[in-house]
């Protein structure tokens, strides 16, 4: 993976980036952390600099991220009424609980797509609601961008700190990606397990 990522972004410089970018959040597994701690290691080098870098960057995630928004728009919340049903135990979630969150995110949906923006795998699945409760395309946009622009900042100057030393590189980000995605599907699965139907919940 990190190879095909130094490929692209050898090819393709900012613009590389910019797709990289946009494909990560569409395909999750391409590693933003990766992508733009590499694009901070060329500006060490001095073949990019580093505001264009998060700039480029920056964009392609908010590019990326109007993919899922959109779904979520022309899906609805009501829309998604009989898939709830169906799967409720494995959304961890019943109708109930989708519209006491809908009713959240049209209170608060800005700043839970911009603290999102910080957190691994819900960075991206965040603009799926945020299309449902069509939260304003601007209001969307612009959360996305500041969000994203300050954790790509974060990613890049680690990159140009580390420098030339890809291995320090991995050392840092690869057990936290891994930690942070092993936390993630047990908390799943306990969740899964110890979920009831908001009926049958005390207090219900």
């Amino acid at each position: 993976m990190t190879e095909f990522i130094i490929d692209w972004i050898a090819w393709g410089g900012y613009v590389g980036i910019f797709l990289l970018m946009a494909l990560e959040n569409v395909v999750p597994p391409v590693p933003s952390e990766v992508i733009m701690g590499l694009g901070g290691i060329a500006v060490a080098r001095g073949d990019m600099a580093m505001v264009p870098l998060i700039l480029w960057g920056t964009a392609g995630t908010t590019v990326g991220n109007m993919f899922w928004y959109e779904i979520g728009r022309r899906m609805g919340v009501a829309r998604f009424k009989p898939f709830v049903d169906r799967h409720q135990r494995w959304l961890t979630m019943d109708w109930e609980d989708v519209e006491r969150l809908n009713r959240f995110f049209h209170r608060h949906g800005h700043w839970v797509v911009f603290v999102f923006r910080f957190l691994p795998s819900f960075r991206t699945l965040i603009s799926l609601p945020a299309g449902m409760a069509k939260m304003p395309m601007w209001k969307f946009l612009l959360f996305t961008f500041v969000g994203s622009a300050i954790w790509n900042t974060v990613l890049a100057g680690a990159g140009l700190f580390l420098g030339r030393r890809f291995e320090e590189l991995d050392r840092y980000v690869g057990p936290v990606a891994i930690g942070l995605t092993v936390l993630i599907v047990v908390g799943y699965l306990y969740r899964v397990i110890t979920w009831k139907p908001s009926c049958d919940r005390p207090g219900a």
